[in-house]
């Protein structure tokens, strides 16, 4: 780095950082991001001269800490817990702390191969007529991918909502646990979003909260179905 502080290889100086972040946060000032780290939200490095050197990672920290206030109207320490919980996301430790009888666990969400197919292959593994998978798809149950292909979850999901459709239960009425599962998988893209370059970390945080979430999602459908069953 020079003496103007101007970066050097992947590192970049304060001015360079703000240069980062100006487009998208225009308030934005030097002394911002001055306080931010003193708030302990960003931990840049310093060289011999006491220049800060910020990296990559640090500039995703400080557009997350910028977002969470900007658009969510987060204090600094809720902003600063998340990180934290990020941070010390890689180790699971937390789901250790809940009760997991019946209840889904990170490897539940480890990755599977996934078989691509045809329209015509999904109809078949998963023994729906045509119609049902168009209804799915008009209200966003089942989206193909790449060259209009299927995946083994968009069967499993059209096996379960044929299931369901014996019940009464039609794709119209699924839409409101397209919009929750999306609601989830935005929460969780939120959090992990400052390790976002770490691939290994991202991966367990994403188990263990994916697991977290549908765990809770589980118990508070079984405690609302005690009514319902009059117990």
């Amino acid at each position: 780095m020079t003496a103007a502080g101007r970066p050097t290889g992947d590192r970049l100086s304060i001015g360079a950082v703000l240069g980062r972040l100006r487009e998208e946060f225009p308030d934005v000032t030097i002394s911002k991001i001055r306080f931010l780290e003193s708030e302990g939200l960003v931990t840049p490095a310093r060289t011999a001269s006491g220049y800060r050197q910020f990296t990559v990672a640090d500039v995703e920290r400080l557009r997350f800490v910028l977002a969470a206030q900007r658009d969510r109207y987060l204090p600094l320490k809720v902003i600063k817990e998340q990180l934290d919980a990020a941070d010390g996301a890689a180790r699971p430790r937390v789901l250790a702390a809940v009760p997991a009888d019946g209840l889904p666990t990170a490897e539940d969400f480890e990755e599977q191969p996934i078989r691509r197919m045809t329209r015509e292959e999904l109809l078949e593994s998963a023994g729906v007529e045509a119609s049902l998978l168009a209804e799915l798809e008009e209200f966003g149950l089942v989206r193909p991918g790449q060259a209009g292909l299927y995946d083994t979850v968009s069967a499993q999901i059209a096996a379960t909502a044929k299931a369901l459709a014996a019940f009464g239960v039609e794709p119209r009425h699924l839409r409101g646990f397209r919009a929750a599962a999306d609601r989830e998988v935005g929460l969780v893209e939120q959090i992990v979003s400052p390790v976002r370059r770490d691939d290994d970390r991202v991966g367990q945080t994403v188990r263990e909260l994916a697991a977290l979430s549908v765990g809770l999602h589980t118990l508070l459908v079984k405690a609302g179905l005690r009514g319902i069953a009059g117990k």
